[in-house]
């Protein structure tokens, strides 16, 4: 059975679910499980804080994991990112007291707050910048006004967490981070499968198909607007200067594309979800 660690709480655990769930597989009913085994797909889950599971596939103890990019990189371990999976996306930036610092180099020697040591100190070791770390679990924002810190480096979103803190943000970006699937040292049988199955949940969630009648002289403008995937499906209608179309489209662009179609000349636009995807 190929062992798949999944979060078993926090920002990645429910979409993670979620994604299995689309993807065909059996996850637990009860969140106080920690393993279930789902023998018709021949796969075993193993529910385990998002921190540990790059640890236990990097160890060869489990098959594969979804996580976090950047617990991944903090972790050290010998797991590897095999996909991303579009969700949980977050960006670490380092930040500190307004007009303070304007570039990394200005940390050298400073104080620098982090829930993610390993992540850190492994940018700032690349970059040739020494620093004093100083490890949190939480709160992060709040280590240069109680004094423990001169700056911080942490999960940016909109940036209001920290100008309330009086902070704000300067140097490049540590890093762009997301849900990954990720694999241990060892080709395990089913991962092929389990990564196809996932990719298809993400096109699934991506797009649509758009159905719509067209007379046959504007294929080609038609085409124009919305190209499919590969080429779109053209089929005779019972007149012969009509056809039938079927494309599918990113989600986005939905009423965009409706519009344009609509304008050139098509009618009965319909759009479908999808819900299973191969490509």
């Amino acid at each position: 059975m190929l062992k798949i660690a999944v979060p078993n709480k926090g920002a990645l655990s429910e979409t993670a679910a979620e994604y299995l769930k689309e993807a065909g597989y059996t996850g637990r009913r009860d969140p106080k499980e920690l393993i279930v085994a789902d023998p018709r797909n021949g796969v075993e889950f193993f529910y385990l804080r998002p921190r540990d599971i790059a640890t236990y596939v990097g160890s060869g103890a489990l098959d594969v994991g979804i996580t976090g990019r950047d617990l991944l990189i903090d972790s050290g371990s010998n797991a590897h990112e095999d996909a991303p999976l579009g969700f949980a996306v977050s960006t670490f930036r380092f930040a500190g007291p307004v007009g303070a610092f304007t570039e990394l180099e200005q940390l050298r020697g400073k104080r620098v707050a982090t829930s993610y040591t390993g992540l850190v100190g492994g940018y700032l070791a690349d970059q040739g910048v020494d620093v004093d770390l100083v490890k949190l679990d939480g709160a992060v924002e709040s280590a240069v006004r109680l004094g423990v810190a001169d700056a911080i480096a942490d999960v940016v979103e909109t940036g209001t967490t920290l100008r309330k803190q009086g902070l704000e943000i300067f140097g490049p970006t540590i890093l762009k981070s997301e849900a990954v699937l990720i694999a241990g040292p060892n080709e395990a049988p089913g991962l092929a499968t389990l990564h196809r199955r996932l990719e298809g949940v993400m096109v699934a969630r991506r797009y649509v198909l758009m159905d719509y009648d067209l007379p046959s002289r504007l294929i080609e403008q038609a085409t124009a607007i919305a190209s499919g995937m590969e080429s779109p499906t053209v089929s005779p209608l019972r007149d012969p200067e009509w056809v039938a179309v079927r494309v599918m489209i990113p989600r986005t662009e939905i009423n965009d594309v409706m519009d344009r179609l609509y304008e050139l000349g098509a009618r009965a636009i319909l759009v479908t979800p999808i819900h299973a995807a191969r490509l």
